[in-house]
């Protein structure tokens, strides 16, 4: 029978001694310190071996520093904390004793270059950003979108359609064994660089003719415009740019109180919306608030006891109907936000008279069933905030209070036909509504004998 071998140990008993001293376990006999350096060089052959199986799963030839703390993880151990590097680190050599150290050499700071460098910058939030995928069937050019292809590999995947399996057949060789390659020493990151969706020439030009015609005093040369919004089929390109010129159109006029140019704005966004090949749904976003604006906005006009922002109220109102009718769905809720918004304008007790008159007018142009719902349960109120107005001092109050009753009488009196039953008496109507209670019992006294559809 041979005699047994001893191997020595990967870690020698003089290292055990040291690392006892430096923790204050002194003095170790010989004898414990190799029993302990056998044991230590058992346990970190167990935990290499084991580190290499991550090695071999993450496809690689090198064992790194991350195999061995995830091999600590996988038998419960902590991990080693440290800094890895992939740059080389200048280790120095010293020696007394009779032992030798190596340490890495610190370099000195002074305390004033310390506190007055500037603090690092704060890493931005994280946020949820959105692109377009697609306008209008067409691809922005933008970094998320993939790069458009040359016209010269469409040209020759139209000419020869094998020449594209054969250019995948080809990567699938390269990529097929990758197993058992070694870390890439360098690596190249392509940072595409911020692009924006062009307009060709022609279409530079004819937007800039469109806005400025729009907006311009040459009133044949505003219809013709107006009249290309709505009936041009090719302007899915510039929707976006018309739409966003509007919302900035309205937001600088709103502040200056220019009443023309807020009606100018307004008829192309009726332009657009009459434009039948157009889908405005992807730009309500900016078209609402901008038509929400003209409707309820305290002051659209310098002088609002003089000029008539009341037409623009109740032609805002039209398109706002206009837009719930075609993009209104169980999803967006668009008419629900949109009465909520009217009606919150009618439940603050200082809102201006202006903003009540839009409210009602856009409410009542959204149909019977909104008037029935959200108009005649406050027509108290309204009939008592008319009748102060009425008596108050101020003309421009009388006014305004005069075209929100002539709002209500016009169409109240339909939805109260079709939801109150005969017999309409005066005292009813009076306990009912208050002082408009007479105007609107008149009203529904016409309406029954003319016997005119309501039309929705």
């Amino acid at each position: 029978m041979l005699d047994e071998v001893a191997v020595p140990s990967a870690v020698s008993a003089e290292s055990i001694k040291i690392m006892g001293e430096s923790i204050g376990i002194s003095p170790l006999g010989d004898d414990v310190a190799r029993e302990l350096a056998e044991d230590i060089t058992y346990r970190l052959k167990n935990i290499v071996q084991d580190g290499k199986k991550f090695t071999h799963h993450g496809k690689r030839k090198r064992f790194t520093c991350e195999d061995f703390d995830w091999a600590l993880k996988s038998k419960n151990i902590e991990p080693i904390y440290g800094v890895v590097s992939s740059e080389f680190i200048p280790w120095r050599l010293t020696s007394g004793g009779g032992r030798d150290l190596h340490f890495l050499e610190d370099r000195e700071l002074e305390v004033s270059d310390i506190v007055t460098q500037q603090l690092p910058k704060l890493p931005p939030a994280a946020a949820v950003k959105c692109h377009w995928l697609a306008i209008e069937g067409v691809q922005p050019a933008i970094p998320e979108n993939p790069a458009p292809m040359s016209k010269n590999l469409q040209k020759q995947e139209a000419v020869d359609p094998a020449s594209k399996l054969a250019a995948a057949q080809a990567d699938t060789r390269n990529t097929r064994n990758i197993h058992g390659r070694g870390l890439k020493s360098v690596e190249t990151v392509r940072v595409k660089q911020l692009a924006t969706h062009e307009l060709s020439a022609e279409q530079q030009l004819y937007y800039k003719e469109i806005t400025e015609a729009c907006v311009g005093s040459d009133e044949p040369k505003r219809g013709e415009a107006l009249h290309s919004l709505a009936f041009d089929p090719g302007l899915h390109q510039m929707v976006a740019r018309l739409c966003t010129f509007i919302a900035e159109g309205v937001r600088v006029n709103v502040v200056q109180r220019n009443l023309a140019l807020l009606i100018y704005l307004m008829r192309m966004t009726k332009a657009l919306l009459d434009n039948n090949t157009l889908y405005l749904e992807k730009y309500l976003h900016e078209l609402t608030p901008s038509v929400l604006t003209c409707i309820v906005s305290r002051q659209l006009c310098l002088k609002p006891d003089m000029d008539n922002h009341w037409a623009l109220r109740d032609f805002a109102a039209r398109l706002m109907s206009q837009i719930c009718r075609h993009y209104n769905t169980t999803t967006n809720g668009l008419q629900t936000r949109i009465s909520r918004v009217f009606c919150k304008c009618l439940n603050v007790d200082k809102t201006p008279l202006a903003t009540v008159y839009g409210a009602v007018a856009g409410l009542c142009e959204l149909g019977p069933e909104v008037i029935k719902a959200l108009v005649v349960p406050k027509l108290r109120v309204l009939s008592n905030k008319i009748e102060q107005c009425i008596e108050s001092p101020s003309a421009y109050e009388k006014n305004a209070a005069v075209h929100i009753k002539g709002m209500l009488v016009k169409s109240v009196p339909p939805v109260l036909k079709m939801n109150r039953n005969p017999p309409d008496l005066l005292t009813d109507y009076k306990n009912d509504f208050g002082f408009l209670g007479p105007l609107l019992q008149a009203s529904v006294i016409k309406v029954c004998l003319s016997r005119e559809p309501f039309m929705t």
